[in-house]
């Protein structure tokens, strides 16, 4: 989690919603996907950090399939990025904070139980506080630059 959080910061650096995820080989450890939120700098609705931390492992690992695999995310995922883990096979999601308004393993809906072909198993609120931290910070300056600007 403490890589995923590396990365939601520099997606906080870059303007974007701070959210990082990384595709962890549970057998050995490894890191073999990362990815960061980059929705705004690549104009892309799909450019969520989960989506591209399993497009890396996938690329990596050579398959569709992310067998023996586990993804941190910085924030509880969305319908899209919670199908994306059910296709591509994963074990374990382990998230951070957790999305009242659209977090799909847990809060809004708990999509991983439904009767898919596969269910990860789903453990949330890890380092909750300082991956909760950065989004409200992140969001706590824009409603400041907004209100600065007049918009």
């Amino acid at each position: 989690m403490k890589r995923a959080l590396e990365l939601a910061e520099e997606a906080f650096h870059e303007g974007e919603v701070p959210v990082g995820a990384v595709v962890v080989k549970k057998s050995t450890g490894e890191i073999v996907g990362e990815g960061r939120n980059m929705r705004e700098g690549a104009k892309n609705a799909l450019a969520h950090a989960e989506l591209i931390a399993i497009d890396s492992a996938c690329r990596r690992l050579g398959g569709w399939r992310l067998p023996d695999c586990a993804i941190y995310v910085t924030l509880e995922p969305c319908p899209m990025c919670c199908g994306a883990i059910i296709n591509a096979r994963i074990d374990n999601v382990i998230f951070g904070a957790y999305d009242l308004k659209s977090g799909s393993a847990v809060s809004v809906q708990k999509m991983f139980t439904y009767p898919y072909n596969y269910r990860p198993e789903v453990t949330g609120g890890v380092m909750e506080e300082e991956c909760a931290g950065i989004l409200s910070e992140f969001f706590r300056e824009l409603r400041e630059k907004k209100k600065k600007n007049g918009i």
